[in-house]
């Protein structure tokens, strides 16, 4: 009788694993990570009349609030963004941290008007560049080839932060106030910090890593060459529509379900969770979908630029679509993909320009980009308003605004497939940036 042994794993392979342990571990952190940046960036709303109630504060006052979030959001994405090429990603999202846990502390108590709202306007801008930069570090683990599973799994963290912060927040703001959620986000936030310190480190050289992926990684190529790539123009085009979606529902789906549906309060509350649930599940299905059409020899621009284009534009359809159907399951069933599937596609788009921006340039390129698209946050709530104040009905106005919301995210959807090419966008940064001589140290 043989006995067959299997053969020892060489010291490669131990370090590789050892790596692709981590890599997951890093990623887990950084759901959290954003599960922390939705729960926060929404507690107000979740205690906003117990706020009201207890700061005397009247509707436009909690207006401005609200709306003092975004002021600075996107000066905050581009400003982090450009700090991510000059300081370790480590200690860049530790201190972002760091600073939501401050604007937090003084809710701890009593306070006026003045320091609610300034404390929401620095939360936004030390928020603004959350999504970009999370996605930015969870690519600096993972090779090119398995960065939007990735991706969509920390995507799914944003969801996933909604889902779990409403019930319990609204528990703890009835049988508490509103003060005990911020010391709840607060300890999570210190915790997050240290272990992210302890465990963030030791991200593996990118180059390395990507030796045998079509991919930039240590090419010196200027900005100005990178930001006109069809596929930063064409990605930036996709997540401006999907922001679109994603602030409406935000904004307005609740109030949409009870003021222009009839649902009442509670069955509301309910059916705004099956949105985000879906777009969890969506955002990681998306990503894995995509690393497999890629590992089958799929070009990234099918796997990547299609596959983003395509959950936004379909979200639009059933966006438009559900404003002529009756209400019941049907209808509820196309809101919830309208409010879901373009959520799905922000890991695979930002997937698409971490192949074509190198390591040192892509935290400032993904800020930019969170900077535009968070533009359209200004503008969808608006729009709708306008629509359905200017209506002869709540209900025909709702319709009209859903339906112009639908349209534009197909045709930029549209627009996005004919300029999102990654493959010939690497190519062609690789001939200008040699043409000039600049230094070139890019992997075959």
């Amino acid at each position: 009788m043989t006995q067959t042994t299997l053969p020892e794993s060489t010291p490669a392979q131990r370090r590789k694993s050892s790596l692709m342990r981590r890599a997951w571990i890093v990623t887990g952190l950084l759901v959290v990570f954003m599960l922390v940046n939705n729960a926060d960036k929404t507690v107000i709303a979740f205690g906003g009349v117990q706020i009201q109630k207890d700061l005397g504060l009247s509707p436009e006052q909690f207006g401005v609030v609200q709306s003092g979030f975004y002021w600075l959001f996107a000066a905050g994405a581009l400003f982090f963004g450009w700090l991510s090429s000059r300081v370790s990603i480590r200690w860049l999202l530790a201190g972002l941290m760091l600073m939501w846990v401050a604007t937090m502390i003084p809710l701890l108590g009593t306070v006026g008007f003045g320091v609610l709202l300034t404390c929401r306007i620095i939360l936004g801008f030390a928020e603004g560049p959350a999504f970009a930069l999370s996605n930015h570090a969870v690519h600096s683990w993972f090779p090119a080839e398995k960065r939007a599973l990735a991706g969509g799994v920390v995507s799914a963290g944003a969801s996933v932060g909604t889902l779990l912060a409403a019930p319990f927040l609204s528990w703890m703001i009835v049988t508490w106030n509103w003060h005990a959620a911020f010391y709840v986000l607060i300890g999570l936030g210190l915790v997050w910090t240290l272990a992210w310190l302890l465990m963030g480190k030791g991200a593996p050289d990118a180059t390395e890593q990507n030796a045998s992926a079509k991919v930039l990684e240590a090419v010196d190529a200027p900005y100005r060459l990178i930001l006109k790539t069809g596929t930063v123009i064409g990605i930036t085009l996709v997540t401006f529509c999907s922001y679109w979606s994603t602030t409406l529902k935000v904004a307005w789906l609740p109030v949409y379900l009870t003021d222009g549906l009839g649902y009442d309060t509670l069955t509301t509350g309910r059916l705004v969770m099956l949105p985000y649930g879906l777009a969890a599940v969506g955002a990681i299905a998306a990503g894995w979908t995509s690393n497999r059409l890629i590992a089958r020899g799929v070009s990234r621009r099918i796997a990547r630029g299609y596959l983003a284009a395509g959950l936004v534009a379909s979200a639009g359809v059933c966006m438009a679509a559900f404003t002529v159907l009756s209400t019941g399951v049907v209808q509820i069933a196309l809101v919830s993909l309208a409010f879901s599937l373009n959520t799905a596609a922000y890991g695979v788009a930002m997937s698409a320009v971490a192949d074509v921006a190198p390591a040192n340039k892509r935290g400032m390129v993904l800020g930019g980009l969170g900077a535009v698209a968070s533009i359209s946050g200004m503008i969808a709530p608006l729009l709708l308003g306008f629509t359905v104040g200017g209506a002869a009905d709540k209900v025909s106005g709702y319709g009209t605004g859903f339906v112009i919301s639908g349209a534009l995210m197909v045709v930029g959807s549209a627009i996005a497939v004919f300029l999102v090419d990654p493959d010939r966008d690497i190519t062609l940064i690789r001939k200008r940036v040699g043409a000039v001589g600049d230094k070139v140290e890019v992997t075959a």
